[in-house]
């Protein structure tokens, strides 16, 4: 059956009816823009980019497609909430193409067929006559700055774990051999007056930034951050680190009161990139991650290690204080005056521990933060964003005990006899889903191999033997742990 062409429906109100202002005002926005090339090699794997009016939203949505301009991609595959249809799941739109005053974007229907194919919970959907803008208003930017480029467009009608873990996975599953960027359609904070939608835009935009999209969901989901297509975001975060993101970096963050003036209720707006870099010394396997040698970067000092304690309980203690910015992780002052091995990237997990018990375990695994930065972040995430636990009361704080786990790289074995217990950390991924497991966790529950493999694939939310497939990936590393007891 022949699909037809989506009419637009937006245009002359969201954006201009007129071709030439259309492309004229993209091209202008994306013109003013000095895009930094530091932090943007290697591959653009997925963006975030806003959906309002485009006299609102405009600027900060060709920061997120100008810094794809200039790459080459087989397709686009844009996902966005649905806000005027309700339904199950995830739906992709039953048609040709999408009109717009410059002309028609066509659909990857093939992809298309690939995706409903390889996920349980997708379906067709027609959206003739549905003025939905999350899709509409990034046609557009695809035309002007992404040319020739066909896409998807992908409507979440539930935003749940579950629906973004599937579209995830389908994704990952029907993109093995096609360059595919996948961009994820949202707005922020709703309706607040400036401060505080900055405060709250600050916290969501942490979460993404260290990668949490568990974490970010969650937040959204209690109402302690706001984002109408988090579920996007979320299908946008899972599907990148599936594809070895090392970098997720803020390209511009702005809210309707910067553009009106009037900052009694703003609407929030990010442009937010995930990038992939490939050196020499690293090597994207089949699952997309990147492994390295095993070993460390260098052992701490004591001296180093007191800082890195003192960094977290401050991180901590500073949330109390009210003296703590979201987008602000380490005084910048003091930072001047740390030991540059603090300074150098590394992956770490801060755990916190009330009278030996487990109270809260973040971490960040890519080395691609300053330590110093990582471990301030992780341990305000540890005391108040760890799903499993409430939390952290300031009255708990003079019980908390942290602990700090710094990082070697990753490295991928095929061998699981190579795994030390005591020694090494797993880290497994399958598919969009992954677990990590430090080293200690193995000799303080008395684990050998065996059970250390199924315990990680748990976590991982995978069968307890997954890691027995052959699409399953296993990494060890190791970790230099050291605490306050210590």
């Amino acid at each position: 059956m022949a699909r037809g062409i989506r009419k637009a429906l937006l245009a002359g109100a969201w954006y201009p009816a007129s071709a030439r202002q259309l492309r004229a005002q993209i091209e202008a926005w994306a013109k003013e823009l000095p895009l930094e090339k530091k932090g943007m090699g290697g591959d653009l794997l997925a963006l975030v980019t806003p959906h309002a009016g485009i006299a609102y939203s405009g600027p900060v949505a060709a920061m997120a497609w100008k810094a794809a301009s200039g790459r080459h991609y087989d397709a686009v595959i844009l996902i966005g909430p649905s806000h005027r249809v309700r339904f199950r799941g995830a739906a992709i739109s039953d048609t040709s193409g999408y009109e717009s005053p410059l002309g028609v974007l066509p659909v990857d229907n093939d992809l298309a067929d690939l995706l409903i194919e390889n996920g349980s919970g997708l379906q067709r959907i027609s959206d003739e006559g549905v003025p939905e803008n999350s899709l509409e208003l990034q046609v557009p930017f695809i035309q002007v700055l992404l040319p020739r480029i066909p896409f998807v467009p992908i409507m979440m009608g539930t935003q749940d774990g579950e629906t973004c873990e599937d579209l995830a996975t389908a994704i990952v599953n029907s993109t093995r051999n096609r360059r595919v960027l996948v961009a994820a359609s949202s707005d922020f904070s709703h309706y607040h007056a400036y401060d505080n939608a900055v405060k709250i835009d600050g916290k969501a935009l942490a979460y993404i930034e260290r990668g949490d999209r568990v974490g970010f969901l969650r937040a959204v989901e209690t109402g302690s951050c706001e984002a109408c297509g988090a579920g996007p975001i979320v299908v946008a975060m899972t599907v990148a680190e599936a594809w070895g993101c090392d970098g997720i970096r803020i390209l511009g963050y702005a809210n309707s009161g910067d553009i009106t003036g009037d900052k009694t209720g703003v609407v929030g707006y990010a442009a937010i990139g995930f990038f992939r870099s490939e050196t020499k010394e690293e090597k994207k396997d089949g699952s997309g991650l990147f492994s390295a040698g095993e070993g460390s970067s260098g052992s701490l000092t004591e001296a180093e290690k007191r800082e890195l304690l003192s960094i977290a309980r401050k991180s901590i203690e500073d949330v109390f204080r009210g003296g703590f910015s979201e987008r602000v992780f380490y005084d910048v002052g003091r930072r001047k005056e740390l030991p540059e091995t603090l300074k150098k990237p590394r992956g770490a997990f801060v755990t916190l521990k009330k009278h030996g018990m487990l109270r809260g375990c973040i971490g960040f695994i890519q080395p691609t933060r300053p330590l110093c930065d990582v471990v301030a972040d992780v341990a305000r995430a540890a005391a108040f964003d760890d799903p499993r636990f409430p939390p952290l009361r300031s009255k708990e704080l003079e019980d908390v005990k942290i602990e700090i786990s710094v990082l070697s790289p990753l490295r991928q074995i095929e061998d699981i006899n190579e795994i030390e217990v005591g020694r090494h950390g797993l880290y497994i991924a399958k598919g969009s889903k992954a677990g990590l497991l430090l080293p200690q966790v193995a000799t303080e529950n008395g684990w050998d191999r065996l059970t250390f493999l199924h315990e990680t694939c748990r976590k991982a939310g995978l069968p307890g033997d997954a890691w027995r497939d052959r699409d399953t990936a296993i990494y060890i590393f190791s970790a230099e742990v050291f605490g306050e007891d210590d």
